[in-house]
Formats: C-alpha cells, sequence, structure tokens
C-alpha cells in the first residue's frame, strides 16, 4: 500500500489529471442504479493520496501554493459529476432542433462548473493538511461546506451529494434522521478516506478505529430502527398511484391531449386488483393534465364521473393566474386537490423552480436572443411563497414536493409534521430509462428517513411507490412499467425529526472535526501509528 500511495502521489501533469478525473468517476459506482458503494473507498483514498502530493511552489504566494490542490479536487468533481448526470442531456434531445445545440452545455458545461466546489474542497483542505489522520478531518470538513454551498447558492443543485453513498439501502439510511444530509456528507468522507491511511501508516490505527467505529455505529444504528424501533402503523386509508408512462414527446403534442386525460382517467376507474373498495385518493402524476384545467369545465365533469363522491384526485397541473391588465398571465407548476364533485378543493404551486427547465436566469435578456427555458410555458413559471398542505375530502393531508423539491431538505418546514405524507409528484419521462430516475428516487426516499414522514410518490415514467417513514418501499412500480398500485397509507414515525434539530448535531459534528484538523495541523498533538 505504501508503494501504492507513493505512486500516486508523485504523479504529475496529465498523468495526474486523468487519476483524479478517474477516482470521480469511480465514485459514480457508488450511485443508483448501481448502488455499490464500496467504489467510493477506493475513489476518496486515491483523492487523499493525490492532495498529499499536491505542494505547491516553494516561496510562492498561498493561492499558488493552493493550486495544485484546487485542480486535483476539480478534475475529481469532473469525473464525478460527468459519470453522474451526463442524461440530463436526454431532456434537449425530447425537442432536438430547439435544444440540441446546448447539449455541451447541460452534459459537459455543469459537470465543470459542479467541480468547481470541490476544487474548493480540496484547496481549503490543504490549508490544514498534516501527514496523519487530521487531514482525513480536514478534508471532510471542507467537503461538508462545498456540499451546503452547492445546495444553496444560485438556488442550489445538491443532486448526488457524497453523502447518498453511504445511504444505498433502508439499512444504511436511518443515521441521516440524527444530523441530516450535511452531516452525512461529513461522515462519508472521513469514512470512504480512511484506507488512504494504509498508505502513509502515520495515525493509521486511530483514524481507521475512529472510522470503524463511525461505520459499525452507522450501521447498528440502522439495525436497531429497523428491527427494534416500533413500526408506524397504517392510517387505513386507501391511495391508489397511477403511473401512465406517457413518452415525454407524446405531452408536447398538442392533438392527443384528450387521449392522454384519458389514459389517467381509465387507470383511475379501473378496479381493484385485490377485490376490496376503492381507494379514497388517486394520485396522477406532474402535469398529468395536459391542459390549464380552470379553462376546460368539461374535464372536469369527466373527473366527476370517474369518481365516486367520497374520493378525491389528487394531480399535477399547469395552473393559469391573471395578473392584471394588460400584463400577461402568470403560470404555475401546481398539484390539484378535487373532489367527487368535481370541484377543485385545493392547490399547491411548485416554490423551487428549475433554472433553464422552468424558468430563464436573466430570462428578459436571453428570451430577446430566442433562448426559452425547456419545460416553460411562455415566459417562465413562476414560483410560489410557500408550501401550503393539501388536504382531500377525508381530511387527509399531504406536504407537496413537485419534481426535484425532494432533493432539497430545506424545503420541508415543520408543517411536514401535520401531514400524513410527503407527496412527490415527477415526470422524469424527460430523461428517458438513464440513472437520472433512479437517482431521483433514492433523494426522494432519504427525505422519508430524515424527516419521519412517509412518501408517496407519483411518476409519470416511473420510478413511483409507497415509502415508509423508515425509507422501505411497501409498493413500488419500476420504470417504464404502465399501470397503478393500491396500497394504505403509511403512518409516520413516533416523532416528528426536526430539520432545526438535525442541523445543530451537525454544527456540534463540523466543530469537532474541525478541531482535530486543527489539532493535528499545528501540532498540539503528535499522530501515532
Amino acid at each position: 500500500m505504501e508503494r501504492l500511495a507513493g505512486g500516486v502521489m508523485l504523479l504529475s501533469g496529465w498523468r495526474r489529471a486523468l487519476m483524479a478525473f478517474s477516482a470521480g468517476l469511480i465514485g459514480v459506482v457508488a450511485l443508483p442504479p448501481f448502488g455499490f458503494f464500496a467504489a467510493l473507498f477506493l475513489s476518496f483514498t486515491i483523492l487523499v493520496w493525490l492532495v498529499d502530493g499536491a505542494t505547491g511552489e516553494a516561496g510562492s504566494g498561498w493561492v499558488r501554493r493552493l493550486l495544485p490542490a484546487f485542480w486535483i479536487g476539480w478534475f475529481f468533481g469532473f469525473g464525478y459529476f460527468l459519470g453522474g448526470l451526463w442524461w440530463l442531456g436526454n431532456a434537449l434531445l425530447v425537442e432536438a432542433e430547439d435544444y440540441a445545440w446546448a447539449l455541451p452545455l447541460a452534459v459537459l458545461g455543469l459537470p465543470a462548473f459542479l467541480a468547481l466546489y470541490y476544487g474548493l474542497a480540496t484547496a481549503a483542505a490543504r490549508l490544514l493538511w498534516s501527514d496523519g489522520a487530521g487531514r482525513l478531518a480536514a478534508l471532510a470538513v471542507a467537503f461538508a461546506a462545498a456540499e451546503w454551498l452547492r445546495g444553496t447558492l444560485f438556488t442550489g443543485f445538491p443532486w448526488n451529494a457524497v453523502g447518498y453513498g453511504l445511504m444505498p439501502v433502508p439499512l444504511m439510511m436511518q443515521s441521516v434522521k440524527l444530523a441530516g444530509m450535511d452531516a452525512m456528507n461529513l461522515m462519508a468522507v472521513f469514512v470512504f478516506a480512511s484506507p488512504a491511511l494504509l498508505g502513509t501508516r502515520r495515525g493509521a490505527r486511530r483514524g481507521l478505529a475512529l472510522a470503524g467505529v463511525a461505520l459499525v455505529a452507522h450501521l447498528g444504528y440502522g439495525v436497531y430502527e429497523l428491527r427494534f424501533s416500533p413500526d408506524p402503523a397504517a392510517t387505513g386509508t386507501g391511495v391508489r398511484i397511477v403511473q401512465p408512462v406517457i413518452d415525454q414527446a407524446m405531452k408536447l403534442d398538442d392533438t392527443v391531449r384528450a387521449e392522454i386525460f384519458e389514459r389517467h382517467l381509465a387507470l383511475t376507474a379501473a378496479p381493484p386488483g385485490n377485490g376490496g373498495r376503492k381507494p379514497e385518493i388517486v394520485i396522477w402524476p406532474e402535469t398529468s393534465i395536459p391542459f390549464i384545467l380552470t379553462d376546460n369545465p368539461d374535464a372536469l365533469v369527466r373527473i366527476a364521473e370517474v369518481l365516486d363522491d367520497d374520493q378525491t384526485l389528487i394531480a399535477g397541473a399547469v395552473r393559469m393566474e391573471a395578473a392584471g391588465a394588460g400584463k400577461p398571465p402568470r403560470y404555475y407548476n401546481s398539484i390539484y386537490a378535487i373532489d367527487g364533485k368535481g370541484q377543485i378543493i385545493g392547490a399547491a404551486d411548485k416554490v423551487h423552480l428549475v433554472p433553464f427547465g422552468e424558468y430563464m436566469p436573466f430570462g428578459p435578456l436571453l428570451e430577446s436572443w430566442g433562448i426559452n427555458a425547456v419545460a416553460a410555458m411562455p415566459g417562465g413559471f413562476s414560483a410560489a411563497r410557500e408550501h401550503p398542505l393539501l388536504r382531500t375530502a377525508g381530511g387527509r393531508s399531504f406536504y407537496p414536493l413537485i419534481c426535484y423539491e425532494a432533493i432539497f431538505p430545506q424545503e420541508i418546514t415543520a408543517d411536514a409534521a401535520q401531514s400524513d405524507a410527503l407527496l412527490n409528484l415527477t415526470n422524469d419521462a424527460w430523461f428517458g430509462n438513464t440513472p437520472g430516475p433512479y437517482q431521483h428516487f433514492r433523494q426522494a426516499q432519504v427525505r422519508a428517513v430524515q424527516t419521519g414522514v412517509p412518501l408517496v410518490r407519483a411518476a409519470n415514467s416511473g420510478i413511483s411507490a409507497f415509502v415508509d417513514s423508515k425509507g422501505r418501499v411497501v409498493l413500488g412500480l419500476s420504470y417504464n412499467i404502465g399501470g397503478y398500485i393500491d396500497s394504505t397509507l403509511s403512518g409516520s414515525s413516533v416523532s416528528y425529526q426536526d430539520i432545526a434539530k438535525q442541523n445543530l448535531r451537525f454544527y456540534i459534528l463540523l466543530a469537532m472535526a474541525l478541531l482535530t484538523a486543527l489539532v493535528s495541523r499545528f501540532g498540539f498533538i503528535r499522530a501515532k501509528n
């Protein structure tokens, strides 16, 4: 191991860049649909050894001294994000004649930009670098900060945060309810980087022991939660999720809107497979109603014809709102609740819009150049200010998360504790049968564990599922499997997991890791084997 570590440290030029890029690319194997989390042990071990050898020019300024470490992190991040996000380009091919020109920006430009966060992380870690286990703490702190910034700046894009690599199955998801995603990012980097100590020996015994204790505690807590902690009781409320599997190109075709609508209605009216009673709640995916519902009263009549009086339909749709005389209307990506009489009894609008997808940053300027958002209405969608609970005719309530809102822990407020379930409506047909839908589902699944509130997820093409508050899939439909699933709504965990309390615990862990890095860096203690 020492010879291998030395060889990696001494790499230079393009070989060094290629090794960093390859290490990031290897880490992608830990993400869905593969979920081989052990790949990150190799990925972060190589990263540590590369940073070990990232020494700047003697006597130069601190910026030039940190540049070698920055570029290692950047190439590592470029490999990780390129391998993990290439599928975004599929959305641009749905209307290739209009958006194919932007393919390099999505497939190469976005990973190159996101890699800047990892470059900053390795540069910051290098400031506190030491010979022993303290450098792992420095790297963990720096990556945790970088992931927080990535999820916050420029509206945020925390897709595939490194902490998800430590949570491939429900057994390994339970720790997230203690201190949130930021803590999982911190712990993941420390644990996955720990084999690097075998290549340098200094501080190996202490560092590996600490990483081992953290990993065993992580697994042990998962075993406790799944086997010995009380399971949430079922509510008795029947729910149907409709997964129509409609090709995205078809959804954009104005001539087949009636056909799309009728397909949803047919799946809604289908009798329960077990011969039982009809579900009280039927859920359609994001933008499943293919027209402005309030402009089509006949559509509400058709819904009333299909529903029983005691049923409620929850469906994704575009909502239009008048903006006043002489002003264009505003459009919202919304969810409607419609009772058995065809009356709209509730609505919730999307808060966190997708940049370049649902709205254009610097919209007027870019639109003047003929550049429009991929999935938006004329002028783009408008964002709501908050997530109101969506209530059904039977008194059940859902906390709405439309599309990728489910990847943002900060989008979920304490109001979720008053809901019966998190409700995630999405349309991942934009991305085809690529890793994208599987990654999206995994992150929504973790939100259920983090909050202690079950998840009901309806996706146009999949993955749709009922997920309990411990992250277990009760019933689901895989990608591209059309149909519906009926289940009973699960209950919440014994107590709602407060995001604010999770953040406080994370700050304590962060302070401990930072103190460890500082002590190791400035020589207050000597690392020992």
